[in-house]
């Protein structure tokens, strides 16, 4: 079965539409800083109430789902202050955590569907997300909000070695 993770998995929306996606015989750890409440009852799903930037996010993240995942999903957004300086550090940071963590649990060949955040960092990131797959998009959805600056990268087909 399909193996999946949602970081920034709060308040469940995707948990529960990818839980259907991947059926039965799939795994799909959700992380998140806040927990899902209530709980989702859904055997092919555990919740993970994790720091994305702690040290053992990665590892814990693997032996929850039993290996690395197929897909890394990424929907995480900071909780923002409205103090645009304090934002933008914490859109960075969260960037990349991000970065270094989807490569410690992603399968070669695997994909990454993930929100990228309005912040300088954001290029950057962008562009060293694009040297690891193979085939990679940027695409703004139409569910999006007016005015909101938000698009999603997914990358398909990821290469281990950034070389």
């Amino acid at each position: 079965g399909q193996r999946v993770v949602d970081l920034g998995c709060w308040p469940g929306g995707w948990l529960q539409v990818a839980s259907q996606v991947i059926g039965a015989q799939g795994r799909l750890v959700g992380v998140d800083l806040a927990a899902i409440d209530p709980p989702l009852e859904l055997a092919n799903v555990t919740t993970l109430t994790l720091d994305l930037a702690a040290a053992d996010t990665a590892e814990r993240i693997l032996e929850a789902l039993g290996g690395p995942a197929d897909v890394v999903l990424c929907d995480a957004a900071p909780k923002l202050t409205g103090i645009r300086a304090a934002d933008r550090a914490k859109e960075e940071a969260l960037l990349e955590a991000i970065s270094e963590l989807f490569p410690k649990i992603l399968l070669p060949g695997g994909s990454l569907i993930a929100k990228l955040l309005e912040c300088p960092e954001a290029q950057a990131i962008e562009r060293s997300w694009r040297q690891r797959f193979r085939e990679r998009k940027i695409t703004k959805p139409d569910a999006s909000r007016k005015g909101t600056t938000e698009r999603y990268f997914i990358g398909t087909g990821f290469e281990t070695s950034s070389g």
